[in-house]
């Protein structure tokens, strides 16, 4: 399956909503295999966030070694779908079907580039749990590779970068994620007699209010300012005339390269003991900033950018997280794929004259590479 709309169909017609394991992965196998590359499938991890199954590609030969990164895993399809999402059906020049976009058809793209050949060594990092929590996806197949003494040069994931027209965007950093959970206690009892009562509302009011005063920064040449957003409030309190024993709240926090996660949580958790000090705040950290400045990966991809479609592309950061969030600490590591107006939507669909680009792109940037 060298022809990438023929292995895109192939993709898309093996259902595989997250966490993905099994037909997806026979498909891909069945196109690797004959251009040269070792194999190597995995299945990891336990419920609730596993397991799940991975997929390292290998192809050796000489020079600069890149990666190319993607996940064969796609959303739940949803309802109102002209066909069936996973049809594969092509109709007035586009192709359509769950992960036409996000990022079947970028993998197709990239494997049928490879076909073209090269001199220089080839990897292909492809997790079936990028949608999902991620915790046995790609920061799995990066132990494997560790395991295995694979260092990339650098890497190249396939996420649907172009905004309007395929070529306008790369993505060469992503701001951090970092989900906070604060609950106040308090103490019930009849809103007649408040002295023998503890309300937490005020106390979380309180907190919030003085949360989102803060200014974590003002941004800089390549990111926009970090924000902090209330997300969520629960007292769960059915009744009129009852003080509540508890008060919740969940903030989300996108922050780009001058914070830091751990310390973010820190900060709001001081913030809140200043006004609730028996809070209890819990912070998860779904993955840091990260920036690959402009190198000559992100040049040589303009470049064949440019001789494929006569666009200068934008150096971008903005969006949000992916596993290039992981792979940025192997190599430098920047994401460049098709456009990406109906990613998750129904009718997800894929122009075939750009699916056949980015072949042309990814082709040329594996020569240059080389």
């Amino acid at each position: 399956m060298t022809d990438p709309l023929a292995l895109a169909q192939a993709l898309i017609a093996a259902e595989s909503v997250t966490p993905a394991r099994g037909a997806v992965f026979d498909v891909l196998e069945a196109a690797l295999v004959p251009l040269g590359f070792a194999v190597d499938r995995f299945v990891v991890g336990e419920a609730p966030d596993g397991p799940v199954e991975n997929l390292l590609a290998t192809r050796p030969g000489s020079g600069r070694h890149l990666a190319f990164a993607g996940h064969v895993d796609v959303v739940p399809p949803g309802d109102g779908w002209q066909g069936s999402p996973w049809g594969a059906e092509v109709r007035d020049g586009l192709l359509y079907g769950r992960g036409a976009v996000d990022m079947k058809g970028a993998i197709a793209a990239f494997v049928a580039a490879t076909a073209r050949g090269t001199s220089g060594p080839l990897t292909l990092i492809i997790t079936g749990d990028e949608e999902g929590p991620a915790t046995y996806g790609t920061l799995a197949l990066i132990e494997r590779m560790a395991a295995r003494g694979i260092v990339p040069d650098w890497c190249l994931v396939g996420e649907p970068t172009s905004a309007r027209t395929l070529g306008d965007t790369i993505k060469i950093g992503r701001r951090g994620s970092v989900n906070i959970w604060i609950e106040v206690p308090g103490r019930q009892g009849h809103v007649a007699y408040p002295h023998l009562a503890d309300n937490p509302i005020p106390k979380l009011i309180a907190a919030l209010g003085a949360i989102d005063a803060v200014v974590l920064d003002r941004g800089n040449d390549w990111f926009q300012p970090s924000n902090i957003e209330i997300t969520d409030l629960d007292v769960g309190n059915p009744a009129t005339n009852v003080i509540p024993a508890r008060a919740a709240a969940r903030l989300s926090i996108r922050f780009n390269d001058e914070q830091r996660g751990q310390a973010l949580i820190e900060r709001i958790t001081a913030l809140v003991h200043q006004h609730a000090p028996d809070a209890r705040v819990t912070g998860r950290i779904s993955g840091e900033a990260f920036l690959t400045e402009p190198c000559e990966l992100s040049s040589l991809l303009s470049a064949a950018i440019l001789a494929r479609t006569g666009i200068a592309p934008e150096l971008s950061t903005t969006g949000g997280t992916s596993d290039a969030r992981f792979l940025s600490r192997l190599c430098p590591t920047i994401e460049f794929g098709l456009i990406n107006a109906t990613m998750h939507k129904v009718d997800e669909a894929v122009a075939v004259a750009d699916l056949q680009a980015l072949t042309d792109i990814y082709a040329d940037v594996i020569a240059r590479s080389a």
